[in-house]
């Protein structure tokens, strides 16, 4: 097993140089190799990272969003009111799926079973809209689902 005091002060901070350039562990082992000619597991190089208490750099790479499935007709009225829209791939098992955001930001998943039924599965448990806000999901559902 390879250990740190094997290393010079000099190869341990070139090791830590590496390593703010952005070197990952298989490139940290490769040039040991390459340039110092000491052979090196992959497991004994992290343990020499964390010997020296080094922290590797990670990339962070912007995933890109990812939209939920809706039908070009959204129905979005004012800031604040009920926001519905249905989605193109439906549920399993369901006629018809989609979102909605009720007037006070809260959201839910609504479907509408084989039998006809409408459901409500809000992102709250225990979540009830206001009476205005169920008129008007209604009203837009209605519309989404002519």
């Amino acid at each position: 097993m390879f250990s740190s005091s094997q290393l010079s002060d000099d190869q341990k901070n070139t090791i830590r140089q590496w390593a703010e350039e952005g070197a990952q562990m298989a490139e940290i082992q490769k040039r040991m190799n390459d340039l110092w000619q000491i052979r090196v597991t992959y497991m004994d190089t992290r343990f020499l990272i964390l010997d020296l208490g080094i922290t590797l750099k990670t990339e962070v790479k912007e995933e890109p969003k990812k939209e939920e499935p809706t039908a070009e007709t959204t129905l979005d009225a004012d800031a604040g009111a009920v926001r519905v829209s249905r989605d193109e791939i439906v549920i399993p098992g369901m006629m018809f799926s989609g979102k909605v955001q009720f007037s006070d930001g809260e959201k839910a998943l609504w479907y509408v079973d084989e039998s006809g039924r409408l459901g409500l599965d809000p992102d709250t448990s225990g979540y009830r809209p206001t009476q205005d806000d169920i008129v008007a999901f209604q009203t837009q559902l209605r519309q989404l689902v002519r």
